[in-house]
């Protein structure tokens, strides 16, 4: 049997909890295919003496694993550390959104200095993944190594289930319009309140509409009852990558009401009950009372095959093969 490609996955954040729960998953989705798959988690960004004691733990584990391809799965600190670590191993770099993008709720020169440590890191990797095009468009160089590649959902997991049992299970009134939104651990950047004042908006046309807020303590199991149970998604956020939680509402028709940002717009392009309005409050409360008056499901599950963790998997060890035939060469 042919050897799979031995892939060490750099990732910002400890085990524990839920930091970036999707570059798990994926490294999860390619074990399945046969690639054989070690997560290095890169406890600190910000001290220089932890720094130095990362990169010592990493250059241990390269020497123990012998990895064939290096794959960071964020820009600004954790793409630079790999870079610095890798040696002449291929690195690969997923941009995900904040690390390339400018937010205004984070201005100064920490967001400045991880930008441009993003920019610097793309020049050392191999290949160069964005979740988005948007993404793509916004590096300064390297543009024939990028792939864009969403970072994908299992829809065995996000998938269509009956509403009214879930409702009784997480005590939701079965008369509410609930409206879900992810505020995540940056509620400036998503525009929680914006999100508020458009719910707000919504009642005029839909008096008994709620908004459930899901903070980045909601453990990842949840989300799919969650999304079964509401009524709509609601999307606000200054800044995107490609929105992984818009990806699992389509899967489970859940409808969604965003503005456009991010690759949302592309990934709503047909697809009933949803809308992409203006980033204002009295647009968003329309478009919710739209969609939720009455209440109905969308069709965005016969979209799911675009963004599924084993459709993503397979190109991603495509990736890695291309590479490892280039070195050969």
């Amino acid at each position: 049997m042919k050897r799979m490609p031995r892939v060490l996955f750099v990732i910002p954040g400890v085990a524990q909890g839920h930091s970036m729960v999707f570059a798990r998953r994926q490294a999860a989705a390619l074990t399945t295919q046969g690639f054989d798959v070690q997560i290095f988690d890169l406890h600190s960004r910000t001290s220089l003496q932890k720094v130095f004691g990362e990169f010592r733990r990493l250059r241990r584990v390269v020497r123990a694993f012998r990895p064939q391809v290096i794959h960071a799965h964020y820009g600004t600190v954790t793409a630079m550390f790999a870079a610095l670590g890798t040696g002449r191993i291929p690195l690969v770099i997923t941009y995900r959104g904040s690390d390339l993008n400018r937010l205004p709720s984070a201005r100064g020169l920490r967001q400045a200095a991880g930008l441009l440590l993003s920019q610097i890191a793309a020049l050392r990797a191999t290949r160069i993944v964005c979740v988005s095009r948007q993404l793509r468009d916004l590096l300064w160089w390297r543009w024939a190594r990028v792939t864009v590649l969403p970072s994908g959902v299992d829809p065995g997991v996000f998938r269509p289930e009956p509403r009214k049992n879930l409702r009784g299970q997480l005590g939701w009134l079965e008369e509410e319009r609930v409206v879900l939104f992810n505020a995540g651990l940056d509620s400036r950047n998503k525009r929680l309140d914006l999100a508020e004042n458009a719910v707000a908006e919504a009642r005029r046309w839909v008096p008994s509409v709620r908004l459930e807020v899901l903070d980045g303590h909601v453990a990842p199991a949840r989300v799919p009852a969650l999304m079964n149970a509401a009524d709509c998604l609601l999307v606000t956020s200054d800044a995107e990558g490609s929105p992984t939680i818009v990806q699992e509402a389509l899967a489970t028709n859940l409808p969604v009401v965003s503005v456009d940002v991010g690759d949302v717009a592309e990934r709503l392009k047909g697809v009933t009950c949803s809308r992409v309005t203006r980033r204002d409050p009295s647009a968003l409360g329309r478009a919710l009372g739209e969609v939720l008056n009455p209440p109905r499901r969308s069709d965005g599950r016969r979209r799911a095959e675009e963004f599924s963790s084993t459709r993503i998997a397979r190109e991603l060890g495509r990736l890695y093969r291309q590479i490892l035939k280039e070195q050969r060469g």
